[in-house]
């Protein structure tokens, strides 16, 4: 065959085979695989796990979350590390519910709606849930009341823990001075900041109360607050504490009482009365279209000792059996760290890396060995005890915070709500998240360091917890929460519990980084030793004496390329939050 009749043979072929494939490729167009990309590993997909019982409803609300990339400067990366910390992309702890960031109001903050640049910080912090009315304030707060007024059925005076006769004092939600805030105040602040309400009714009022049916009574007005609030709240918590010897109606006078109840509360009798106010609230709930309801119960969260009173010594045991399942979800407190003490930074920190994982092996070993069924866990009070060296308003606050809401995310509760947004100085034993002006050099409403961690760590983290590991030479210091963005990048978050900086490298597997990282570093000052009352971030600090940079929200992150690798520096007693692309 000539060179003619061959490229006529060869056009033929060409033709046959176009003809041949054209119906195929219309049907199933051919799948092309690029080439991996230079330096990529293979990826092993990650798998949501089961929701954890503990958590359970509390992620009905989860959205994924994507992921942009922040304005920047260059950065300064160390040269060597001498600790790792390796990122496992795929191995996922638990998808991370948006209540973690909760945190309480209360009723003294002052009418705050008219605060502008509290309600910008309080929405920029991004709590999601805003508890009211208070802690143990809860317990004598009648929501329908204006002050002055004696609530029907309540008393003029009732009994201490001590027995001692003393002048009933209470809160009230029709309020109109400037010192404390009305109901309606927390409802417009929630509008304004985007947020939404856990509420917690006067259970105590069942107990002291003076009507022929204090319990009907109590459970009356909690249910007709429910009416008010219009499905605007799903969350709702009878009772604060009630366990503990503080708490209006663990003692009551039995002369004034006419339902026969007993002199001290038990967790028994509580879970009678739970189940009558649980009762009257989901009817309520049911008129206004609030189908999603959930209400929960006060449980002891930690092991008794024999000096506390029978009421808390007994209360799970004889709660748990009464309630018979009828709760939606539990409810705990704890202040962490170890009660008057003048806790150094050493036992702060340490706290919050054990208390809440003791807490959540206590309180489900106890739901267990009762006879109960598991249900999500809600923390709706958390601090510290530490105190007189300013440890609650200080830098090391900031970074307890953080671990915190890490541990609570880790450990699978279902909320995690900070006492309190706003309260007094006390000589800097304050859990304000803002300051209240009791200190001349800290003006009201000025955010605490606190604030600043948990406004990076909310802006930072992404939308599952993932696993770490930590090693190298001083590893014991460094503490790594790591989370994914549904987007596909990874944010690690590091922690330095030592008087030390930390040098550390992260390692990645299941994930493939981009070409490019950022970075917040959060720090103390020089002032105050341990509990510097200042925090600067990216090395912008305060004008003032304590609190943190006022342009916090349009702060360039620092940023570096990922050819020689990622690593970071992670100042004393600070932290750093880390994103990096895909």
């Amino acid at each position: 065959m000539n060179k003619h009749l061959l490229k006529i043979a060869a056009s033929a072929l060409v033709v046959l085979s176009t003809l041949s494939c054209s119906k195929n490729e219309i049907d199933a167009p051919p799948v092309v695989t690029p080439p991996p990309t230079t330096g990529s590993a293979p990826v092993v997909p990650g798998v949501d796990p089961q929701v954890a019982t503990t958590i359970g409803f509390f992620l009905d609300t989860w959205l994924p979350k994507t992921y942009t990339a922040p304005a920047f400067t260059e950065g300064t990366v160390p040269a060597t590390a001498s600790n790792t910390v390796t990122v496992d992309a795929s191995d996922i702890i638990t998808k991370i519910p948006t209540q973690i960031f909760a945190h309480n109001a209360n009723t003294w903050m002052g009418t705050f709606v008219d605060q502008p640049s509290f309600i910008t910080d309080i929405t920029n912090l991004k709590p999601n849930i805003i508890r009211w009315p208070a802690g143990s304030g809860s317990d004598v707060y009648f929501w329908n009341v204006k002050p002055g007024d004696i609530p029907e059925g309540a008393p003029t005076k009732y009994l201490d823990k001590d027995g001692k006769v003393i002048n009933a004092s209470f809160f009230y939600g029709r309020s109109t001075d400037n010192w404390r805030a009305s109901l309606d105040n927390y409802y417009s602040m929630l509008q304004m900041s985007n947020s939404k309400g856990i509420i917690t009714v006067n259970y105590g009022f069942a107990r002291y109360g003076i009507s022929a049916n204090p319990v009907a009574t109590a459970a009356h007005l909690a249910a007709d607050w429910v009416r008010y609030d219009k499905g605007r709240t799903q969350y709702w918590e009878v009772g604060n504490e009630n366990y503990g010897d503080w708490e209006a109606g663990y003692r009551i006078d039995v002369t004034k009482n006419k339902d026969g109840q007993p002199e001290f509360l038990t967790g028994k009798l509580y879970a009678q009365h739970f189940k009558v106010f649980a009762d009257s609230m989901r009817k309520a709930a049911a008129e206004v279209g609030n189908a999603g309801i959930k209400i929960g119960a006060v449980i002891q969260e930690s092991p008794t000792a024999s000096w506390q009173t029978n009421t808390t010594q007994t209360w799970n045991s004889t709660l748990i059996p009464e309630l018979n399942n009828k709760e939606d979800f539990f409810i705990a407190h704890n202040y962490i760290t170890p009660y008057g003490e003048k806790s150094n930074a050493a036992t702060v920190l340490n706290s919050a890396l054990s208390v809440p994982a003791s807490m959540m092996s206590f309180i489900t070993n106890q739901v267990k060995n009762n006879g109960g069924e598991l249900k999500p866990i809600a923390f709706t009070e958390w601090n510290m005890w530490a105190q007189d060296l300013k440890q609650q308003v200080s830098n090391t606050s900031g970074l307890f915070a953080v671990i915190v809401q890490s541990e609570a995310i880790k450990n699978k509760f279902g909320l995690a709500a900070r006492w309190d947004l706003l309260n007094g100085w006390e000589g800097g034993n304050d859990h304000g998240l803002f300051s209240d002006g009791g200190s001349a050099d800290d003006p009201r409403w000025n955010p605490r360091p606190s604030f600043y961690y948990m406004y990076y760590f909310q802006k930072s983290i992404g939308d599952r917890l993932v696993s770490t590991t930590v090693e190298g030479a001083e590893s014991a210091a460094v503490k790594a929460y790591a989370s994914t963005y549904s987007s596909g990048q990874v944010n690690i978050n590091l922690l330095n519990t030592s008087s030390k900086a930390q040098a550390v490298t992260l390692k990645f597997k299941n994930f493939n980084a981009g070409s490019r990282y950022y970075w917040y570093s959060l720090e103390g000052s020089n002032d105050n030793g341990e509990f510097s009352r200042k925090v600067l971030v990216n090395n912008t600090g305060p004008s003032g004496a304590a609190g943190g940079p006022a342009s916090y929200a349009t702060l360039k992150a620092m940023s570096a390329a990922t050819t020689n690798g990622v690593k970071v520096n992670v100042p004393a007693y600070g932290a750093v939050f880390v994103m990096v692309d895909k």
